[in-house]
């Protein structure tokens, strides 16, 4: 397989420094050269230029934190990933979980695509439900079209991420307002409670049953959808996460089913890691998506 790496090092939608070094810290983790063992031939595309937040005057942009930055760095990895080939599988490494609004719309090739949101947190505020206004709580209320118009339409006028194509699964973090905009869109969301009681296995196969009729198939794995004791390098970290082998078993049952087109690996905090712990996790992460087996 065709694998092209594209590094977005942006931390202006975090409430906190130091995701802008998680492409690194993926690339020092052997991202590259684990994905050649696996047989793929591997393209590393560099990094997305990303304004630095201390350059800029005005941290309030538009009524958001870092908003024209964030859509310059967006609009940007958008331009790079459609310009790919639509039998290239784009991994994006982040970077802040804002990213991902360039991310998916660019992996989408314009066409109808699944979205598997692997996260602590739904990240589906808007602008208005935000009790912060950091825009990595946002991106996939602004898949959907939501929230500023800017944001919203960075893969175009007319595409978006259907709310029914949308599967959450780790999620134990969400706020008050954020939860109400989640249920009125009807995205299918696996709590830790759901994993807990319903299993990996079982989630995979009615997340991939829901998601039979999309063209194409992106997972986006944030660090902190796996318990803090494992990925400590990350922001936000929320106890209770999923286990190593959960994380692992939904990779590999995502692996087999051979219909994931693209990836993001998202939230990697080199500056609260020990010993780039968090990224190593990661790049395994990816690893079993891409084919690595135990047998």
């Amino acid at each position: 397989m065709d694998i092209s790496i594209l590094g977005i090092p942006m931390d202006l939608g975090a409430g906190r420094r130091g995701v802008d070094m998680g492409p690194g810290a993926l690339r020092n983790a052997r991202l590259n050269a684990t994905l050649r063992g696996l047989g793929h031939h591997v393209t590393d595309l560099g990094d997305v230029p990303v304004t630095i937040p201390e350059t800029i005057d005005k941290l309030e942009q538009g009524g958001l934190i870092f908003r024209d930055s964030i859509l310059d760095a967006c609009r940007e990895a958008y331009r790079r990933l459609s310009a790919l080939s639509p039998d290239t599988f784009p991994i994006s490494i982040g970077g802040d979980h804002s990213v991902s609004m360039g991310t998916v719309a660019g992996a989408s090739q314009g066409q109808r695509t699944g979205l598997i949101w692997v996260d602590a947190h739904t990240d589906y505020n808007t602008p208005g439900s935000s009790p912060s206004g950091n825009i990595h709580g946002m991106p996939v209320a602004h898949l959907t079209g939501l929230g500023d118009p800017d944001l919203s339409r960075i893969g175009g006028q007319d595409w978006r991420v259907r709310p029914e194509d949308i599967v959450m699964i780790g999620i134990r973090s969400v706020d008050a307002a954020e939860r109400d905009l989640v249920k009125e869109a009807g995205i299918k969301v696996y709590t830790m409670k759901d994993v807990d009681t319903l299993g990996i296995s079982r989630i995979t196969e009615e997340a991939m049953e829901r998601l039979s009729g999309v063209q194409r198939l992106h997972v986006s794995f944030d660090a902190d959808a796996l318990d803090p004791s494992l990925c400590p390098g990350v922001g936000t970290p929320v106890l209770g996460g999923l286990s190593y082998r959960e994380g692992h078993l939904l990779m590999e049952l995502l692996a087999e089913s051979r219909r994931v087109t693209s990836m993001d690996i998202v939230e990697v905090n080199p500056t609260l890691d020990t010993r780039n712990t968090t990224a190593d996790v990661m790049v395994g992460m990816a690893a079993s998506l891409l084919g690595q087996q135990i047998m």
